[in-house]
């Protein structure tokens, strides 16, 4: 049978000239596909700039370990294609294998028959038929892009919608205000059904929210802060609601944003019905979510090899100034429990603010070093990232590639182990992995 990657490489030829952001491409295949998306378990439909996957993965975790088996639709995937169609299942579940993804492809384009459609249209279409032929007690479904135009919201009755903090990020498609991006990502929110937002870092992107929300017939509305709060006590969780309280193990997810991410994730569940799972699923979902690429400890693998004894090797795949924000005060939070020079390995895409992104790591970071990205024909020169990363205040240089800045950080003498941040894109992220033999299962 013909690869899953050679079929997709195909569909790419059949990109529509114009984006006219619409659902009409991927309904009408839908509809040749008999509908999947009528025919799936309940979904609970995730938006958001950030801590979109974090969320997710708390939910997975909470359900699995109630033993639920549970769908997950993500984008993008760090190593391989496959990572972004997870089939509920014992001890977890699985990614999707290249059997069926291939077959469910065929199938999609052969119905689509050779007219315009975008990539993720037509895998989001055979990821649906996917999971609607699989039974399962819920799919976790990941806007792609935005929300009120995304391939994902064919979604006619979810059992919750929930939109993550929002910040600045896609303005070439969602808007240059943050209240225009919230009412691009609050278009998942339908009539009768729950919307939970989560707690904002923004004023004007909460109140967009909550109006778009409202406008929708959206019912009820949990707002993270009003309805539900999440705060650390004792190095624990703590979430209360209006139900009462829960007293949770801290998470395992590094990061003091993961608490906002847990929260959320808890009030999704309650709101989509699965409040009543037992105590020790929370407990133990909470404890154990991973995150493969987000604030990620690399305890093993080949490039941990090249730095020195003792030296610390973590990953993110953050790229927009608030996703800065928050890995840098996690490092910061690193720093003050266990001092180490903070060396900065980093690629960007052009479309990125890098300045926005780097200048939060001013007066937290010794040095960059700035690197390419081989597979990404969008990315930022290397040299030029350096540039950015002098101007927003950071000691910078350049090296040929991962490996080689591992190297030179190996071969320079610090006052006691550094740790390196590998960060700037979720593409860089994925190469690490991949270079690592470390990819996500």
């Amino acid at each position: 049978m013909e690869s899953s990657d050679a079929i997709i490489a195909r569909c790419l030829a059949l990109h529509p000239k114009l984006i006219d952001l619409s659902l009409d491409r991927i309904r009408t295949l839908l509809a040749r596909l008999h509908h999947p998306e009528r025919r799936l378990p309940p979904v609970i439909h995730v938006a958001g700039t950030n801590g979109k996957g974090s969320t997710i993965a708390f939910m997975r975790a909470i359900l699995e370990s109630a033993g639920l088996r549970v769908h997950v639709y993500t984008s993008p995937h760090l190593v391989r294609f496959h990572e972004r169609i997870r089939l509920g299942g014992m001890r977890g579940g699985r990614f999707v294998s290249e059997e069926r993804l291939a077959e469910a492809l065929l199938r999609a384009e052969a119905l689509n028959a050779g007219e315009p459609i975008t990539m993720f249209e037509i895998t989001t279409a055979a990821a649906l038929d996917i999971f609607a032929d699989t039974p399962a007690d819920a799919l976790l479904l990941e806007v792609g892009l935005g929300g009120r135009a995304d391939a994902t919201n064919v979604i006619e009755q979810p059992a919750c919608a929930v939109i993550t903090p929002i910040g600045h990020d896609h303005a070439e498609h969602l808007g240059t205000t943050l209240a225009a991006i919230a009412r691009e990502k609050a278009g998942i929110a339908k009539r009768g059904c729950p919307v939970v937002i989560a707690p904002q870092d923004h004023a004007e992107a909460d109140g967009a929210l909550r109006e778009a929300a409202e406008r929708a017939g959206a019912s009820p509305i949990l707002v993270g802060a009003q309805d539900f709060s999440v705060h650390a006590e004792g190095g624990r969780l703590v979430y209360q609601d209006e139900t009462g309280l829960m007293d949770l193990p801290a998470p395992r997810l590094a990061g003091r944003h993961q608490l906002v991410n847990a929260g959320t994730a808890i009030a999704a569940l309650k709101a989509a019905g699965f409040g009543d799972l037992e105590q020790r699923a929370f407990e133990s979902g909470i404890a154990n979510a991973e995150w493969p690429g987000r604030l990620q400890l690399l305890s093993r693998g080949r490039l941990t090899h090249l730095l020195p004894e003792g030296a610390e090797l973590w990953l993110d795949g953050g790229h927009n100034a608030d996703g800065g924000r928050a890995i840098a005060a996690a490092m910061a939070d690193l720093e003050e429990r266990s001092p180490a020079p903070l060396i900065l390995v980093s690629a960007m895409l052009a479309t990125k603010d890098a300045a926005a992104y780097l200048g939060e790591f001013r007066g937290l970071a010794r040095e960059l070093i700035a690197v390419p990205m081989a597979a990404q024909i969008a990315a930022r020169p290397a040299e030029e990232l350096a540039a950015i990363a002098a101007r927003a205040g950071l000691r910078s240089s350049v090296a040929a590639g991962i490996e080689a800045a591992l190297d030179e950080i190996s071969e320079t003498v610090f006052e006691r182990p550094p740790r390196v941040l590998v960060c700037g894109s979720l593409y860089l992220a994925g190469e690490v992995l991949a270079l690592n033999g470390t990819p996500p299962t």
